[in-house]
């Protein structure tokens, strides 16, 4: 469904940064597998400290085994709207590597930062493709880690759900209004030469 922005970056970047965002009204389409394999091909070659590669993605697309677990662990808001994606990504990133030449695990500090970067790899490679997808926090983080069986040196992320982008209409009311692309903060507030810069 294309959606009017007024998105309009100062400087000159490629549009798919642009024309990515994340859309909460799904249509009823399925994803079959491959195309959700596409999708997280792309996250598999996102940058990582050491090459560790440190992410995990575990998945259950709509109408298979796994969906209504997967669903679950979403908070109530956000299965209020993700029950009709398409899929739903775990996210999870291993907070130990070995290095190279080493036996000993050791921590490896940068492995939410890494696993944001995979993310950002599968939300560009989602749009491209057709897709939308949305990460969430509103999760259960802990019964993730039960029902998935995930060790403690795994630290639950996020959750993604991904989707045909579909009409406001199908979100609850409280959301339709909300259903558009976002703009960004100016880059003067963000970035800067030599000094930090602060606020909200």
């Amino acid at each position: 469904m294309a959606i009017q922005t007024i998105r309009t970056p100062p400087y000159p970047i490629d549009a798919q940064f642009v024309e990515r965002w994340s859309p909460r009204a799904f249509t009823l389409d399925p994803i079959d597998e491959r195309t959700l394999l596409t999708i997280l091909e792309a996250a598999r070659w996102g940058p990582s400290s050491h090459n560790a590669q440190p992410w995990r993605f575990m998945y259950a697309r709509r109408d298979t085994e796994s969906w209504e677990m997967f669903l679950s662990f979403l908070s109530d808001f956000n299965r209020s709207w993700a029950t009709r994606a398409a899929a739903i990504i775990v996210v999870a990133s291993m907070r130990t590597f070995r290095m190279p030449g080493k036996d000993e695990e050791v921590p490896l500090l940068t492995h939410s930062f890494d696993a944001g970067a995979a993310w950002a790899f599968l939300a560009l490679q989602a749009s491209l493709s057709g897709w939308g997808a949305h990460a969430l926090a509103g999760i259960n983080s802990e019964k993730i880690r039960s029902d998935l069986d995930i060790p403690d040196n795994f630290a639950v992320e996020a959750c993604v759900a991904l989707g045909q982008a579909g009409d406001a209409t199908l979100l609850p009311d409280s959301l339709r209004a909300r259903e558009m692309p976002s703009d960004r903060k100016p880059l003067s507030d963000i970035a800067a030469e030599g000094r930090f810069i602060g606020g909200s």
